[in-house]
């Protein structure tokens, strides 16, 4: 399963803890931010996740998180 997020993350340094964080919870898991993009994208790519788990993580770290749809063309 693919997860797309707008967040208000804005540094690599805070990006990156996020990354070790959600990285350590769900081993396996493709996890990437894209800072450049205007709405500071967190992407994941696993198996053993859900939404509420990745906002309810974020969340934690201070910063909020919302699940974007995925439009396939």
């Amino acid at each position: 399963m693919i997860k797309v997020f707008r967040t208000d993350v804005e540094h690599l340094q805070e990006a990156e803890r996020i990354i070790r964080l959600l990285s350590r919870i769900y081993p396996g898991s493709k996890i990437n931010f894209d800072l450049e993009d205007k709405d500071n994208i967190l992407r994941i790519e696993g198996a053993f996740f859900t939404t509420q788990d990745i906002i309810r993580c974020v969340g934690k770290s201070g910063y909020t998180c919302v699940e974007l749809p995925i439009v396939w063309s």
